[in-house]
């Protein structure tokens, strides 16, 4: 017989205070937490810029290629921010006088720089500032025999422009060959002796050609 007033406690009755579906609950949220892949890396996440899709490289065989027949010449393209050198040809007349030669390949590069660049030129980010309709003569009188004089005032020219023709110029048969070359305009301005520099190659936006005026014939 059990005691009088004495009460037994059933063994599956849940204690006070103890919630049981959250208790049971923590176990799940761990392993869901200990597999959602997540973790810690040391791996750094910042990867750089983005990779510039100007590639200033003609991959391309027939891309720019210079004709077999005339005279290989280059011109200054702008690719990115610097001139970049691209093949070229010119047709000139066999036995054409040297200060005719010069004055014919001088209109026949800046007529190449004015042309717009081929579709492999453009796909590799070449561009060019010079524009069509300007011509070239050569010396007057009193102007020295390397002189070149363009229909547009060389102080008119955009920077661009003005980098493209000198380096283009001065490193041709129309010049000396000595990095430099003489321009003047159509008025009675002085004439200029402009040089193409490591600098003007490289940043044509931020320095312009280096001249000096050029006071005799």
């Amino acid at each position: 017989m059990r005691p009088e007033g004495r009460r037994t406690r059933r063994a599956d009755a849940p204690r006070a205070g103890l919630d049981v579906p959250r208790l049971l609950a923590l176990p799940l949220l761990a392993l869901l937490v200990a597999g959602c892949g997540i973790r810690p890396t040391e791996v750094p996440t910042d990867f750089g810029p983005a990779p510039s899709r100007v590639r200033c490289s003609l991959s391309e065989p027939d891309a720019a290629e210079p004709s077999s027949h005339g005279l290989a010449v280059q011109v200054f393209l702008l690719c990115g921010s610097s001139l970049v050198a691209v093949d070229r040809s010119l047709r000139v007349p066999d036995g054409t006088a040297d200060s005719q030669r010069r004055v014919l390949v001088a209109q026949g590069l800046l007529d190449q720089l004015a042309e717009t660049p081929s579709t492999a030129e453009r796909e590799a980010g070449y561009q060019t500032y010079v524009r069509g309709g300007m011509t070239v003569g050569g010396p007057r009188p009193k102007d020295p025999d390397d002189a070149l004089r363009l229909s547009t005032p060389p102080a008119e020219l955009s920077a661009y422009a003005l980098a493209q023709v000198v380096c283009t110029f001065s490193d041709s048969a129309a010049a000396e060959g000595d990095g430099s070359v003489i321009l003047g305009g159509p008025t009675t301005a002085p004439l200029r002796r402009y040089d193409c520099t490591d600098e003007v190659r490289s940043q044509p936006s931020s320095h312009q050609p280096p001249s000096t005026e050029v006071t005799g014939g």
